[in-house]
């Protein structure tokens, strides 16, 4: 064979193996969404999710000198885009919107405002809910922009503020140290306990599934629920101690303070790692395939973890389709969880209505893992 003839002979065969496995990736479905479906949403789902400004923080801004100076500094807050205000009278009310998380900051006025901005010593004091030391910053240099543009806007007017500048007074709730550490050490348990949990259940079924070993329990008098239950318990209380080791962690290692209740603290990690369990089992007993049950979980519990649960990346910062995608998955109402335990303490407001939410996945997952792994073969 000439050397011409041998190329064209080369050429034939890689086209029939390509038209070979166009074919296959036509048969399959899976092999077109990670490959072309995937990177589109996690484009555009991610591209307009992540974002490190911040903006439209809600504040609640408690006005006790109704002089009109006083009011045009709260009209300042209100008119401003960096701002979500609302005006309340008390400060009780201002601090249990802030221990509910409804507000990330309280900006007081007090009574005596005005003959204090007379004498030239008027203070504003603020509260900011410090756990992300980073975004407290940001609302204190926000609100510090605020009351200098009120002093400006007085001066161009004619009405300079007599005395001196107007003090501002920022106090942290929750982390007086000011140690990112409180902040981002919970969200990392999160994370770990997000990606060991799910791959422990999918890897190890799927791999059954695999090797036809999932088959020889089906003919078996073992039942479905049965066969959940034996695969989950194991790798329930594998995840139990890796969890208590984080915590331990955390505080011992890392000296996050810890203000809640053990016992809540205890029940709603083992509430999410259920969830985490029952995510990766779910996966393994529907796709059967250990390739596609990795990709799969990364793309469903770490990917969303990490950017959609506010561990990183503000969620009211973000547009408002992707906040509601973000109520899909489970990390985020667990980071709020652990966030509000180790830094607040039991604020039932916030622990109660997230904890249904797990124990609401819970219930479906287990629905949809009994009904992928029912009892008959592949």
């Amino acid at each position: 064979m000439t050397r011409p003839d041998a190329l064209r002979a080369k050429l034939r065969r890689i086209l029939a193996l390509m038209r070979k496995e166009v074919y296959q990736i036509l048969r399959d479905p899976s092999s077109i969404a990670i490959g072309i479906v995937m990177p589109v949403m996690l484009i555009l789902i991610y591209g307009y999710a992540l974002s490190l400004d911040v903006s439209r923080v809600p504040v609640a801004i408690v006005l006790e000198d109704p002089s009109p100076q006083a009011s045009e500094l709260v009209a300042g807050f209100r008119l401003s885009h960096y701002f979500d205000a609302q005006v309340l009278a008390s400060m009780a009310d201002a601090q249990e919107l802030m221990l509910e998380r409804k507000v990330d900051g309280i900006v007081r006025i007090r009574e005596d405002f005005t003959r204090q901005l007379a004498l030239g010593d008027a203070q504003v004091q603020v509260l900011v809910y410090g756990a992300d030391a980073n975004k407290a910053r940001i609302i204190e240099g926000y609100t510090q922009g605020a009351v200098g543009a009120w002093a400006a806007r007085s001066a161009a007017g004619g009405r300079a503020v007599s005395g001196g500048p107007v003090n501002v007074d920022t106090r942290l709730w929750f982390n007086e140290a000011n140690d990112s550490h409180y902040y981002l050490v919970p969200g990392l348990i999160v994370m770990i306990m997000t990606l060991i949990g799910a791959f422990l259940t999918a890897m190890v079924v799927a791999r059954e599934w695999e090797r036809g070993t999932f088959e020889a329990l089906f003919v078996s008098p073992v039942r479905t629920d049965e066969i959940i239950l034996g695969k989950t318990l194991p790798y329930f209380v594998m995840g139990l101690i890796g969890l208590t080791l984080c915590f331990l962690g955390a505080k011992f290692l890392f000296e996050v303070p810890f203000r809640g209740s053990v016992v809540v603290l205890a029940g709603a990690s083992m509430l999410y790692l259920l969830v985490a369990l029952l995510i990766g089992l779910s996966i393994s007993s529907a796709v059967k395939s250990q390739l596609a049950a990795s990709q799969l979980t990364m793309m469903v519990t770490y990917l969303p973890a990490m950017m959609l649960s506010g561990f990183i990346f503000d969620l009211r910062s973000m547009p408002a389709v992707i906040r509601g995608i973000a109520y899909i998955f489970p990390a985020r109402y667990f980071v709020s969880l652990l966030q509000t335990v180790f830094l607040a303490g039991n604020i039932w407001s916030i622990i109660l209505p997230n904890a249904a939410v797990l124990l609401l996945m819970i219930a479906v997952l287990l629905y949809l893992s009994l009904a992928a792994s029912r009892k008959k073969l592949g």
